[in-house]
């Protein structure tokens, strides 16, 4: 037997999950593996003080399992603080399946997944995200009670797509009040980046305030389908970021504000409904915070989505749904008076609240 030396480089390897730059005392990763069905997917759960974790299933092509692993780690991340600071009691979860949605997923591979949701007896609790459907939790739901986000017809709220772009659009609204003076988007410049069910919903609220919309997309025939349905401008460039826009509104992927991207940046609001939009929290959202930018903390603007799936575990109706989401108006301008009154990134200020409501539950959990 030959003895192997083990660099410091592949002993970091070794460690893969604690030692990942986005680990922020989780308090559970699971790793599913099927091979009848093909499934390989990692469900993360970040914190449960407030709740079960509840947070969407995302299917994605990852380029490898490190990429699909911190993806997990962020997004479950931000969804503990998106239920914290919408006054949610959940805690926050997500989870990740690797592979192409249109031509890997089967309700085979569906129900097995729902099987291991399942067998965490309720301490996660799933719904739909990038590359899922109403339809697919409708099958997760066969094997498991733990799915929100199912169809109306089988007595959940359905798509929640359109609730969370409200969301979005009510944020924005609230983030052009405070760095324009007033929250009337007729004739502003929004450049929306990502146009999927989210994206399209918002674009019809916008232009149907008159705002100058100008749409992009890594597939031109979603974009020439928005295109003829609302009339907006399709990006023919090759930098967005460098544009001219009043508006950016991330609808994609998360982490487009970054260091390659933060300098060039000529919105005067961010505001859209991707995760993790800052690459490096506390860095670039500084760089925002003295550049004049107005950042509206995407985990507070996108939880419309997650107030339509929670009405499904408290039983409350259509009106509620609406009314919880018209407050992300409401709570954003309180955010970024905070910000401004205390020198903070708008960011760390939403952070503050969530995580101070996290320890105040904690505290009376102890007594």
């Amino acid at each position: 037997m030959t003895s192997e030396i083990i660099t410091s480089k592949e002993l970091k390897k070794i460690d893969p999950v604690f030692g990942q730059h986005s680990f922020d005392d989780h308090e559970q990763i699971v790793f599913c593996n099927d091979k009848d069905t093909g499934l390989k997917a990692i469900i993360g759960i970040h914190n449960t003080v407030l709740g079960p974790a509840l947070g969407g299933t995302r299917m994605w092509n990852y380029a490898n399992e490190w990429e699909a692993l911190n993806d997990v780690l962020r997004l479950s991340r931000g969804m503990t603080f998106k239920s914290a600071i919408t006054g949610l009691n959940l805690g926050g979860g997500k989870a990740v399946i690797i592979g192409d949605a249109k031509i890997q997923k089967t309700p085979e591979l569906m129900k097995r997944f729902g099987e291991f949701v399942n067998s965490l007896g309720g301490r996660y609790i799933t719904a739909e995200d990038v590359g899922m459907t109403t339809e697919d939790m409708d099958t997760v739901r066969e094997v498991t009670p733990y799915v929100t986000g199912i169809s109306e017809s089988k007595g959940g709220a359905g798509n929640p797509s359109p609730i969370t772009a409200y969301g979005v659009f009510m944020g924005m609204k609230a983030a052009s009040k405070f760095q324009f003076g007033s929250d009337i988007l007729e004739n502003k410049n929004v450049f929306v980046q990502g146009i999927g069910n989210v994206g399209e919903a918002l674009v019809e609220h916008l232009v149907n305030e008159g705002a100058n919309v100008t749409i992009s997309d890594i597939s031109q025939e979603r974009l020439e389908e928005v295109r003829s349905k609302y009339g907006v401008n399709i990006y023919g460039g090759n930098d967005i970021y460098s544009e001219d826009m009043d508006i950016y509104a991330p609808c994609a992927l998360g982490a487009t504000i970054n260091d390659d991207t933060i300098h060039k940046l000529k919105a005067k609001v961010i505001a859209g409904a991707a995760n993790n939009q800052l690459a490096e929290e506390n860095k670039h959202g500084l760089i925002l915070q003295e550049r004049g930018i107005v950042y509206a903390p995407d985990f507070l603007i996108n939880a419309g989505g997650i107030i339509n799936v929670y009405a499904e575990l408290e039983n409350y109706g259509r009106q509620e749904i609406m009314r919880k989401t018209e407050n992300i108006y409401n709570t954003t301008l309180e955010i970024l008076d905070n910000a401004k009154v205390n020198n903070l990134t708008t960011n760390d200020a939403a952070l503050n609240i969530a995580r101070e409501r996290i320890a105040t539950r904690k505290r009376e959990n102890l007594k």
